[in-house]
């Protein structure tokens, strides 16, 4: 039963996709470039369709994480205090205020007697905690062995 409790938690704690995309969209514009990078470029690179990112791309510069500049000649560009950014905070920013277990709508008839949700919120704190040891800038770094993985064992770059 604890196996079937771990594999559940972590099947809930995947990633939205607005928060995928939006951490997808940090890393590729961090990489130096002559020219702003197009929402096309970055559709078609990340195999992701122009809507979402226009949505996720406006989202992030209302946070001033990446710089939008219209017209000709324009694109986006990562803000340079956005590598300063721990990544925790910027994961809890775009899954918004999302939580494991709701008890409340409907009403659980077990709540007076359980202490799962203390569990799991105390489970995915945990996670952002661990995700608050790094900062985006730190995420970008080029691993240091061969292999292509961050330091975050479960983070895949």
């Amino acid at each position: 039963m604890i196996v079937l409790s771990t594999l559940s938690f972590l099947v809930i704690m995947q990633l939205n996709k607005f928060t995928d995309y939006a951490l997808r969209i940090l890393m590729y514009v961090a990489r130096p470039s002559d020219a702003p990078y197009t929402i096309a470029e970055i559709a078609k690179d990340l195999y992701v369709s122009q809507n979402h990112l226009v949505k996720v791309v406006h989202f992030m510069g209302k946070q001033e994480w990446i710089i939008t500049i219209r017209g000709k000649g324009g694109g986006i560009r990562l803000n340079p205090k956005a590598l300063d950014l721990k990544l925790g905070a910027i994961v809890r920013i775009l899954q918004g205020d999302h939580q494991i277990v709701e008890c409340n709508t409907p009403p659980c008839v077990l709540r007076s007697h359980c202490g799962l949700k203390g569990i799991l919120d105390q489970a995915l704190e945990s996670f952002y905690q661990s995700l608050d040891q790094y900062t985006l800038g730190e995420v970008l770094q080029q691993p240091k062995s061969a292999s292509n993985t961050s330091p975050i064992d479960f983070l895949q770059i």
